[in-house]
C-alpha cells in the first residue's frame, strides 16, 4: 500500500492515496519533528522546543503524548511496520524508511547526485536531481511558524541551492551550456556577488554564444564587489574574464571554474583561498612589521590558542588593503588555506552580516555541503571550531561591526590566525592585539600618490606635497586623486592642484571612474525638496548612529508623522537605510557630508548646531523620563522640568504600558548613552544630574554600571552644592543601586544610610521607606538576613497604609528571600505567593519575573528540582521582554544549578559557560561567585573533581572579595566536598569548619547543620585512618 509522509508543502500523511487527518498545527509539527529525524532518537525536550519554542504549556509532556497518540492513529492504516513511533526513556524514535519522508528522500537524491558529479555516471546524477525535483511541492511545513520550522526551511533551502549548483556544474561540464544558463540565472540574481556562481554563469553564457553578455556580467560583478568591499574581485574571476575575452579554449575555462566531466570526485575538504588580489604596496612599514611579527608568534608548533589581530581606523584609511597585503605577505605560512569574509559592519544600504551567515560562508569555503550545515548559530560555531582545531589557516574578517559579531567567528584553540578590520576598536575579544591606523605620514602619502600615478612626468615635489595635504593624507582620497589625474592625460599635477585648491571644491574633484566622495552626494541632495533637504542636513547632527521619526522631529521642528514620511522619501533616494521597521541609519560619510551643509540653505531657517542638538537632548530626556516612570515604576523619582514652553518642545512617544516603555528604552539605548556623553561634555551640571537620574533605571538594568557610577557621583556633588535635599537623597539611592549591582555592598550601605538620614530630616516617609529598601538589598547580599526581615517589615507596613501594590509586592519578594535563607520555607513560599499576586494586580511583569526566579530557588532548596525548572522556564518566558542582560544571566545561572541536581550536568556546563562572561560584563561579582561554584559542582557531578577544585577556590575568592557571606558559605562547603573527594582530608576539614563558623555568624541554621554533619562524618571516618597509619581518609559516598 502506498505510504508517504510529506513535509514539502503542507505536512500530511498519505496512506493508500488518501490523506490522514492530523487535526491542528501542533500534531503536524510533532510529526514533522519526528519524520525529519526518521530512524534517529529525538529527546522529549527537543520535541517540546520544536513544537512550542520557548513557551511550552504547563503540561507539555502530557500534551506531547496526546499529539503522538494522534499521529500513531493516522499511521495505523499503512502497511504493518511502514511507520512506527517507539517510546524510549525521555525520547521517541520514528522507525520508517527515510525515503518515505519526502524531504529526507529529496536530500538523499541530492547527496547521491553530488557524489556522482565529476564521475562517468553524471547522467544518473541528473536523473537523481530530476527525481528530487519531482518530490518538491513547495515551502516546507507550509503555514507553520516557529523557530524550528524556520531552521528546517533554511536547511532545505541550502539543499536546494546545492541541487541547483550541482545540476549547473554537470550541464556545463557536459557542454550543455544553453541548458545550464536558465538554471544559473536565478541563482546569480539572488547572490550577485557570489563569484563562483558568476564565473560559472559567465562560462555558460560564453559557451552559448552570448559572450558580450558574459563580459558585461563579469564587469558588473567586479564593480559591485569594489563598491561593497573597496577591493577588487578575486583572482579567478579575473582569469575567467581575461580568458573569455582572449578566446581561451573552453576546456581551459572549465578547468578554471573547477568543472571537468568524467573525472574522479573532488576531495570533500578544500583548501580555500578567496583572498582579493594584492596591490603594489606603499607605507605602513611599522604596522606591517608589527602584524607580521605577531602572526609569526602564532605559527609555532606550540601555539595553544588562536592568534587574533585587529586593525581599526576611520573609513578610507586603508584597513582592508593592509589586511589583504598582510595576508599575501604571510600566506606561505598557512598551508591549510586563506579565507576572506566581508562582514559589512558599516555598509550604508544593508545590515551587518549576521554571524550565522558568515559561518555558513566559511564552512562552505571549507567544502561542507549545505545539507550538512547545522541549524543553530551555536552549532555552526562548534562545527567551525572543530574543523579549525588542527588547521593552520589565515582568516580575514573585514569591516566588523562590533565584538559580538566577531566573537562567534573566532576558531577557538587553533593554529589558525584571524585578522579583523573595523572602523571601531573591538574591546572584549579574547587575546586580541589591536593596531590602530591613522592617516599616512606625509612622505608615505606622497609615495602612494606617485606609485598609483606610475611613470609619467609633469610633477613637482611641492605640488605632490600640496595635493596629498589637501587629501588629508587619507589613503582613499590620495588614490582617488591619482586616478583623477590618470583619467586626464593632458593634465599635470599643476592642473589637478588648481582643481583641488578652489575653495571647498576639492571634495568634488576627488573622484575617479568608479569612486567619488561627494559628487554623487551633491547630485542626490540637489534632487531633494526643501523639506527633504532640511531633514537630510539635520540628521547629520544626530548624536547616535540610529534614529527614529520622533528624534528627527526634534531636530527639525516637524511633527513625527511628517518626519517619518520624509524619512521614507529619503529611503527611496537611498540617503538613509531602514535596518528594522521605523528605525533609520545614515552612512557615516553621508552624515559628515550632511553636517557640512548645515547653514548653507540661504532660503531656509537659521541653523545653529548647538540649539538644534539641545532640542534633541531635551527630547531624549523627556521621553526617557516618561518611559522610566512606566518601565521602572519602583524607583523613587525626582521631579525636574526642562526649559521652554510645553507647546514648543519636541513631541515624545505615548507608551501604552511598561513593556512598551522598556522596549523603547532598549531600542534607543545607544542614543541614550550618546545623550549622556553629550551632557557630560556640553551640558550644565543640573542637566547632567537630571539626565543620569532619569536614565538610572535603564543604566542599572541594562548593565551600564561602569558608565553610571561616576555620573551618579557627579549628580550627588551637584545636588549637595545646590542644597536640594530630596534630589540629593534620590541621587544617593541611584548611587547605592549601582554599587549593589557592582557587588560593592559596604559602599552601597553608606550611600543608602546617608540618603535615609536626609529623608528623615525632610520628614518624607515615602523616600525613607525607599532608603530602607535599598539598605535591605545590600544587607541581604552580605547575609544579614535577620536585619533584612526587620527593615522590610517596616517598609511593608508603610506601603500597606498607602496601598502601593507594586511596592507591597516588592517587599514581600525580599522578605521571601530572607525567609528562604534562614530556613523558613513555608514563610518564604507565602511571601513569594503574595508577591506574585500583588505584582500581577499591579501589572508589573518585571516583578513577576524576579519572583518566579526566587520561587525556583526555593523549590530547588526544598528538593523539588523538576518544579524548580518549571518555575525557571516560566520566568524565562516572562523575562523575554523585560529582563536586563544581568537579570537574564542570573536566571540562566539558577537554571543551570538545577540542571546539575537533575543529572543533566553537560547541559549545565554549557549554560554556565554562556552566563559567566555575561555576569562579568555587568560586574555582578556575587552572581559570578555563584556561577563559578555551580560550574565546579557540575564538573564534580560528571566525576571531574580535579577540574572542580580551582573553580570552587575562585568562587570563594570572589565571594570574600565582595563580602557576599552566603556565597562564601556555599563555596566553602563545595570546596570541602571536592577536597574530600580528591583525598585532601585536612583541607576539607578546615573548610567545613570555616563554613560552620560563617553560617553561625549570619544565622543560617540549615547551612550550619549541613556543615556540622559533614564535618562530624569526616572526622569519624578520618580517625580510624590516622590510627592505622593511613595518610588518606575514605571519600564520602
Amino acid at each position: 500500500m502506498e505510504f508517504e509522509i510529506r513535509l514539502s508543502g503542507a505536512v500530511e500523511v498519505l496512506v493508500g492515496g488518501r490523506r490522514s487527518d492530523l487535526g491542528s498545527i501542533k500534531p503536524r509539527i510533532a510529526l514533522a519533528a519526528l519524520a525529519w529525524d526518521a530512524g534517529r532518537t529525538v529527546g522529549v525536550d527537543t520535541l517540546i522546543h520544536r513544537i512550542w519554542d520557548e513557551n511550552p504549556p504547563v503540561k507539555a509532556r502530557e500534551t506531547l503524548h496526546a499529539h503522538i497518540s494522534r499521529i500513531r492513529a493516522a499511521l495505523r492504516g499503512a502497511d504493518e511496520d511502514a511507520a512506527v513511533i517507539v517510546s524510549r526513556t525521555n525520547s521517541y524514535v520514528m522507525r520508517v524508511d527515510p525515503d518515505r519522508v519526502d524531504l529526507r528522500h529529496y536530500t538523499s537524491c541530492v547527496d547521491q547526485a553530488r557524489a556522482l558529479k565529476g564521475t562517468d555516471d553524471e547522467r544518473a546524477a541528473l536523473a537523481l536531481l530530476d527525481r528530487a525535483d519531482g518530490l518538491w511541492r513547495g515551502e516546507p511545513l507550509a503555514g507553520i511558524s516557529g523557530s524550528w520550522p524556520g531552521h528546517l526551511r533554511t536547511t532545505v533551502a541550502e539543499t536546494r541551492l546545492v541541487a541547483a549548483i550541482t545540476r549547473a556544474e554537470i550541464l556545463v561540464g557536459a557542454g550543455r551550456f544553453t541548458d545550464a544558463v536558465p538554471v544559473l540565472l536565478p541563482l546569480v540574481a539572488e547572490r550577485p556577488v557570489d563569484e563562483a556562481l558568476v564565473e560559472l554563469l559567465a562560462v555558460a553564457l560564453h559557451g552559448s554564444s552570448r559572450t558580450a553578455e558574459a563580459a558585461r556580467l563579469l564587469q558588473r560583478t567586479r564593480q559591485r564587489v569594489i563598491r561593497d568591499s573597496g577591493l577588487d574581485a578575486g583572482r579567478r574571476l579575473h582569469r575567467v574574464q581575461e580568458g573569455i575575452l582572449a578566446g581561451t579554449p573552453m576546456v581551459a575555462l572549465l578547468r578554471e571554474v573547477g568543472v571537468t566531466g568524467g573525472t574522479a570526485p573532488r576531495p570533500p575538504v578544500r583548501i580555500p583561498d578567496n583572498l582579493p588580489r594584492d596591490v603594489p604596496w606603499v607605507g605602513r612599514r611599522e604596522e606591517l612589521h608589527r602584524l607580521t611579527e605577531a602572526l609569526s608568534e602564532g605559527t609555532g608548533d606550540a601555539a595553544p590558542v588562536v592568534t587574533v589581530e585587529s586593525i581599526s581606523g576611520m573609513g578610507g584609511v586603508g584597513k582592508t588593503a593592509l589586511a589583504v597585503h598582510l595576508a599575501h605577505h604571510v600566506r606561505h605560512r598557512y598551508p591549510d588555506g586563506a579565507v576572506f569574509v566581508h562582514l559589512g559592519g558599516h555598509a550604508c544600504d544593508r545590515a551587518a552580516v549576521a554571524p550565522r551567515r558568515a559561518l555558513t560562508e566559511i564552512l562552505r569555503l571549507l567544502g561542507v555541503p549545505g545539507t550538512e550545515l547545522p541549524e543553530s548559530t551555536d552549532e555552526l560555531t562548534a562545527l567551525w571550531r572543530s574543523m579549525a582545531r588542527d588547521r593552520r589557516m589565515l582568516v580575514i574578517l573585514d569591516d566588523a561591526a562590533d565584538p559580538d559579531q566577531v566573537r562567534r567567528l573566532l576558531p577557538g584553540a587553533s593554529p589558525t590566525a584571524v585578522v579583523v578590520t573595523s572602523r571601531k576598536r573591538l574591546p572584549g575579544l579574547p587575546g586580541v592585539r589591536p593596531v590602530s591606523l591613522g592617516v599616512l605620514p606625509p612622505q608615505d602619502a606622497k609615495a602612494l600618490f606617485l606609485q598609483r600615478l606610475g611613470p609619467r612626468g609633469g610633477t613637482t615635489d611641492q605640488e605632490v606635497t600640496d595635493i596629498v595635504r589637501i587629501c588629508g593624507h587619507l589613503p582613499l582620497a590620495v588614490e582617488i586623486a591619482a586616478s583623477r589625474l590618470l583619467a586626464h592625460p593632458s593634465w599635470t599635477t599643476t592642473d589637478l592642484l588648481a582643481q583641488l585648491a578652489t575653495g571647498d571644491g576639492h571634495l568634488d574633484e576627488l573622484r575617479d571612474g568608479e569612486r567619488s566622495l561627494t559628487h554623487v552626494f551633491d547630485l542626490s541632495y540637489d534632487a531633494l525638496t526643501v523639506r527633504q533637504r532640511l531633514v537630510f542636513r539635520r540628521i547629520g547632527l544626530h548624536l547616535g548612529a540610529e534614529f527614529g521619526p520622533y528624534a528627527v522631529a526634534a531636530l527639525t521642528g516637524l511633527d513625527p508623522g511628517t518626519a517619518e514620511r520624509v524619512l521614507e522619501e529619503l529611503l527611496a533616494h537611498h540617503l538613509v537605510s531602514e535596518p528594522v521597521p521605523h528605525r533609520f541609519t545614515m552612512h557615516d560619510l553621508l552624515r559628515g557630508y550632511a553636517r557640512s551643509l548645515i547653514g548653507t540653505d540661504v532660503n531656509g531657517p537659521e541653523e545653529q548646531p548647538d540649539s538644534i542638538t539641545g532640542r534633541l537632548v531635551d527630547f531624549y530626556l523627556r521621553a526617557a523620563d516618561a518611559a522610566d516612570r512606566l518601565a521602572y515604576s519602583f524607583r523613587s523619582r525626582t521631579v525636574v522640568t526642562g526649559a521652554g514652553e510645553e507647546a514648543t518642545r519636541p513631541a515624545i512617544p505615548e507608551f501604552s504600558g511598561a513593556p512598551a516603555a522598556e522596549r523603547w528604552l532598549k531600542s534607543e539605548s545607544a542614543n541614550l548613552l550618546d545623550t549622556l556623553e553629550w551632557l557630560t561634555e556640553h551640558g550644565t551640571h543640573p542637566q547632567l544630574a537630571y539626565g543620569v537620574h532619569v536614565l538610572g533605571g535603564f543604566l542599572d538594568t541594562q548593565g551600564h554600571l561602569a558608565t553610571a557610577e561616576p555620573l551618579h557621583r557627579r549628580a550627588v556633588d551637584h545636588w549637595s552644592a545646590a542644597g536640594d535635599g530630596a534630589a540629593l537623597a534620590r541621587a544617593l539611592l541611584d548611587l547605592a543601586t549601582v554599587r549593589i549591582h557592582r557587588s560593592r555592598f559596604e559602599e552601597a550601605m553608606a550611600a543608602a544610610r546617608e540618603a535615609r538620614e536626609i529623608a528623615g530630616s525632610l520628614k518624607d516617609p515615602e523616600l525613607e521607606s525607599e532608603c530602607l529598601h535599598q539598605m535591605s538589598i545590600a544587607l541581604w547580599q552580605t547575609g544579614q538576613y535577620a536585619v533584612v526581615q526587620s527593615l522590610q517589615k517596616q517598609v511593608l507596613s508603610f506601603h500597606l497604609q498607602s496601598n502601593d501594590k507594586m511596592r507591597i509586592a516588592r517587599s514581600h519578594n525580599l522578605l521571601g528571600i530572607a525567609h528562604l535563607h534562614v530556613d523558613e520555607p513555608e514563610k518564604a513560599l507565602e511571601s513569594f505567593q503574595s508577591a506574585l499576586a500583588f505584582f500581577s494586580e499591579a501589572g508589573n511583569v518585571r516583578g513577576r519575573f524576579m519572583t518566579l526566579n526566587n520561587l525556583g530557588e526555593l523549590l530547588a532548596r526544598r528538593g523539588r528540582p523538576e518544579e524548580a525548572e518549571h518555575a525557571y522556564r516560566e520566568a524565562m518566558g516572562v523575562a523575554a521582554g523585560v529582563a536586563g542582560r544581568g537579570e537574564r544571566a542570573t536566571l540562566q545561572m539558577n537554571w543551570a544549578n538545577v540542571l546539575v541536581t537533575l543529572g543533566r550536568a553537560d547541559e549545565a556546563l554549557a549554560l554556565f559557560g554562556e552566563v559567566l562572561p555575561e555576569l562579568r560584563a555587568v560586574e555582578d561579582r556575587r552572581a559570578e561567585a555563584i556561577a563559578l561554584n555551580g560550574t565546579g559542582r557540575a564538573y564534580r557531578a560528571v566525576g571531574e573533581d580535579e577540574r572542580a577544585l580551582p573553580l570552587h577556590v575562585a568562587a570563594l575568592a570572589v565571594a570574600r572579595r565582595v563580602n557576599a557571606v552566603g556565597e562564601e558559605i556555599e563555596a566553602l562547603y563545595d570546596l570541602a566536598q571536592a577536597e574530600q573527594a580528591t583525598g585532601r582530608i585536612e583541607q576539607a576539614m578546615t573548610h567545613y569548619a570555616d563554613c560552620l563558623v560563617a553560617s553561625r555568624r549570619i544565622g543560617a541554621p540549615a547551612e550550619e547543620a549541613r556543615a556540622s554533619r559533614a564535618l562530624a562524618r569526616l572526622r569519624a571516618h578520618a580517625r580510624p585512618s590516622r590510627e592505622s597509619g593511613r595518610g588518606r581518609g575514605p571519600r564520602e559516598g
